[in-house]
């Protein structure tokens, strides 16, 4: 039961760790264009602007 004494405080340190750093992505504009991630690796190279790479 004592190990519960430890156990309890160390995950709500986690959790409120977890919450921050969550709350700061947001925060910091990481989740603002999802769908333009997934629309750029459809492209090509071509019309992207981008260099082909040298093999």
């Amino acid at each position: 039961m004592s190990v519960l004494a430890y156990l309890i405080p160390v995950a709500l340190f986690l959790g409120g760790i977890s919450l921050i750093a969550f709350l700061w992505a947001l925060r910091s504009g990481q989740y603002e264009d999802l769908d333009g991630a997934a629309q750029r690796i459809l492209l090509d190279g071509d019309e992207r602007g981008d260099k082909p790479a040298i093999r």
